[in-house]
């Protein structure tokens, strides 16, 4: 039986593991598939792929998307097996990449504000490779000293309703999922814990949703079994995974949730059906 974790990040995105850290991982505890679902990039497939062939680790390309709705509630959405030459679905990204180092500027001035002897720089450093987001901030806040976590980063600053909190950049789920299926790809909501209403879900259907992240890390079991049957009854491909960020979230690790390979394959068949 094989065995995949289909949502992991590398340091392309907010994780501290590099691809290849990754790949090595997953060979030690005998995973057999992966997805590299970065924040809003795909920077890390390739090496991925490239570190996979001397184990023969399987790949999944995907992607994550933070979509907000109109009462700005935040919704993140995985795509799997685009297109990434898919010009459209490019744009966007750079789109969204330039909005989020325009958020760190923002941000970096609200906490200077407060008194914290932030410059932008210092997030940048931080990112090196990657896309950019609040836990490269919250990095460097704990870094600086200003806090003794990154939870405590969060909490006081750049949380939400925290003072120095600014949202992403507004994606709605809709135009999310639509650029997801319209690349060939296949939208999956991912922790939809999160969401704290799983009444969006019918409407994510609507806009074509074709799977739920019933297995992960912040589910609990009697969570696993309410999304079990929400995806039974919306007839969603039941997907899963750590959401592992290397050290840089310390309860995530990788292969802490797997599926089956089954799951991979109904993946495949639906990107095919989107084609």
């Amino acid at each position: 039986m094989k065995y995949a974790d289909l949502h992991v990040h590398t340091y392309y995105s907010d994780s501290t593991f590099s691809p290849k850290q990754v790949i090595d991982i997953a060979h030690e505890k005998g995973i057999d598939v992966i997805g590299i679902t970065d924040h809003d990039c795909f920077g890390g497939i390739d090496e991925a792929c490239a570190c996979a062939k001397e184990y023969n680790i399987e790949i999944v390309p995907g992607i994550e998307i933070s979509a907000i709705t109109d009462d700005d509630k935040e919704i993140h959405i995985l795509g799997y097996y685009l297109d990434r030459k898919d010009e459209d679905f490019l744009k966007k990204l750079e789109i969204i990449y330039a909005s989020r180092i325009e958020r760190v500027y923002l941000v970096t001035k609200l906490l200077q504000e407060k008194g914290l002897d932030i410059e932008a720089q210092d997030i940048f450093n931080i990112v090196g490779k990657g896309t950019i987001s609040r836990l490269h901030i919250a990095r460097a806040i704990y870094e600086k000293g200003f806090v003794r976590s990154l939870g405590a980063a969060f909490k006081k600053y750049i949380g939400v309703n925290a003072p120095c909190y600014l949202p992403h950049m507004k994606i709605s789920p809709q135009e999310t999922i639509e650029s997801i299926l319209a690349a060939g790809g296949v939208p999956v909501i991912a922790h939809p814990i999160t969401m704290n209403d799983d009444s969006l879900i019918s409407e994510l259907v609507d806009y074509g949703l074709k799977g739920i992240e019933v297995f992960h890390t912040n589910h609990s079991v009697s969570d696993e079994k309410k999304y079990k049957k929400i995806a039974k009854q919306f007839d969603l491909i039941m997907t899963g995974g750590s959401d592992c960020h290397g050290d840089a979230k310390r309860n995530v690790l990788l292969g802490s949730r797997l599926v089956q390979y089954e799951v991979v394959e109904q993946l495949k068949r639906a990107s095919l059906n989107n084609v």
